[in-house]
């Protein structure tokens, strides 16, 4: 009986083919992978298009010229002070969570993670509602500052968390203080962290309109939306968005340049021991401190003029013939958008875990790529694309769910690769030998055990999609309203009472998220 399986298995395996660079065995997959890879790649092959298109000599007096001159300037110094500013806040944070004698440590660590269910144009309509002067450079520092620290604790904690101490406790046996050893140990071993964190604050920060928007701080985002709706398909807003898809595109090889080569993992015999944890002493009241300073004004500011707006507005603000028809409609899309892109990455991440090549690689960095750039171009490329080739499509639900596809795909697609890399593949194989259908096992074997990374993807891809403004407000249907446009709309007529319902409403349920990202980092370990 052994041997009849032994046969059936070498079978089974013999169908994976001799050509170690190309994906077989799964052609059915691996043409709807290289579909979705070749749509993704729409609205970059949308933004060199129009740059062609517009000619040399014009797209360098559009490029070249003061405003742009201006846009890149508060973009440099936006991200050149907002990123070392949330580096600086996150680790501070992490190692006081991780690696001290902090009190109330578990509790920290939910609040100092909180802060990313507030979306940062939440976070500013709060800020406004306080500050009404608040506008330029300084102001757009503070508000990113504390909507995107996050990103960084949370890598970087969990990082700290998993880190062997055996180096640490090697550099200490050597007459190195804990300052001296957290600077050259312990600090050079989150450099992946800290680059991830970086990059996803870096990218933020060319994304958002919304929340730059509200305090007149003019960066390309906010021009594109400008010229987009003062001139339909201007030459001037493809120009700005081709400069700011190059600034996207050269963060991402920037960041993969400063990952190094150098290993971080702990290779040999033995079980990890605990990291230290060193004794706050006379700092625990300062480190308190500033740990409710941080997540006061990052977490209870904003939901404080958010509940005081709804107390001042009254139960008048509750317009149930608007509010329950935007709830329902943003639910649709949530739903919608999440299972289409859980759908769409599955290929992709089957391949890249089942079938890895060259190829898969390629597929995989095709959507990565896309989805780093801003909402707004992807929305500006789709509002071109559906107008010239199928205006049947233009301003329709399809055309929103595809586009919300292609911005959040990798918040599912790293998901279903973590659940697919932990669903063996012999027990898939065995049971084709047993003469189950490959697809009949992939429903019996695979899929339960993927079905918690399953839905772990679709939901973070919900939440996004709840919070996304710039491409609902260039892309969907006439009529249609979301939680966040209605959020929008009463927030730039400046009337913050109306707006208040969709605010509170929005960060309950990017509440979920948080819990989601806290949940996934203690799994990563082992906690």
């Amino acid at each position: 009986m052994s041997t009849t399986l032994d046969r059936d298995a070498q079978r089974v395996r013999a169908g994976r083919g001799s050509h170690p660079g190309r994906p077989s065995g799964v052609p059915g997959l691996t043409i709807i992978a290289t579909l979705v890879a070749l749509i993704s790649l729409m609205p970059l092959g949308y933004v060199a298009y129009m740059t062609v298109a517009t000619g040399w000599d014009t797209a360098v007096a559009l490029i070249f010229r003061p405003r742009v001159m201006e846009l890149l300037s508060n973009t440099f110094w936006l991200v050149v002070c907002t990123v070392p500013a949330c580096l600086v806040l996150g680790v501070a944070a992490a190692w006081l969570v991780e690696r001290t004698g902090l009190r109330g440590r578990r509790l920290w660590g939910a609040l100092l993670a909180a802060p990313l269910a507030v979306p940062a144009f939440v976070n500013s309509y709060a800020w406004v509602s306080a500050i009404p002067s608040m506008a330029g450079l300084s102001s757009g520092v503070l508000i990113a500052t504390l909507s995107y620290f996050p990103l960084v604790y949370i890598p970087a904690a969990a990082t700290l968390a998993r880190l062997d101490p055996a180096i640490e406790q090697s550099a200490a046996s050597l007459g190195l203080g804990p300052w001296a050893v957290f600077f050259r140990v312990v600090l050079p071993q989150l450099r992946i962290a800290l680059t991830g964190g970086g990059l996803l604050v870096s990218l933020h920060l060319l994304a958002e309109y919304g929340a730059f928007a509200m305090i007149r701080f003019d960066t390309f985002t906010t021009a594109i939306m400008e010229q987009f709706r003062s001139t339909f398909n201007g030459q001037a807003g493809n120009m700005l968005a081709s400069v700011l898809v190059l600034g996207c595109l050269l963060l991402l090889l920037a960041e993969v340049r400063s990952r190094g080569n150098a290993r971080y993992a702990r290779i040999g015999s033995g079980v990890q021991s605990s990291p230290s944890i060193l004794p706050l002493r006379w700092y625990q009241l300062p480190s308190q401190l500033f740990l409710l300073a941080l997540t006061a004004l990052a977490l209870f500011f904003p939901l404080w003029f958010v509940i005081r707006w709804m107390v001042v507005g009254g139960p008048a603000i509750w317009n149930l013939s608007e509010y329950l028809p935007a709830l329902t409609q943003t639910l649709g899309y949530g739903l919608a958008g999440a299972a289409v892109t859980t759908a769409a990455a599955f290929p992709l991440a089957f391949l890249a875990v089942r079938k890895p090549s060259w190829f898969s690689k390629t597929l995989e960095l095709a959507n990565y790529v896309t989805s780093s750039m801003p909402g707004i171009v992807v929305g500006l490329a789709f509002v071109t694309v559906a107008i010239r080739l199928t205006p049947a499509l233009y301003q329709t639900n399809t055309v929103l769910v595809i586009a919300y596809a292609l911005l959040f795909m990798p918040r599912a697609l790293v998901n279903l690769r973590a659940g697919l890399a932990q669903a063996p593949k012999q027990l898939d194989e065995a049971a084709q030998a047993l003469g189950v259908s490959p697809f009949r096992a992939f429903l019996r074997v695979t899929l339960p055990l993927s079905a918690p990374a399953v839905a772990s993807g679709a939901a973070l891809v919900f939440l996004a999609i709840t919070n996304e403004l710039t491409a609902t407000l260039l892309l969907s249907p006439n009529g249609t309203n979301t939680l966040a446009t209605y959020f929008w709309s009463y927030s730039t007529s400046i009337d913050y009472a109306s707006a208040a319902p969709y605010a509170f409403t929005l960060i309950l349920l990017s509440a979920p998220m948080t819990y989601l990202l806290l949940q996934q980092s203690k799994k990563a370990v082992g906690q």
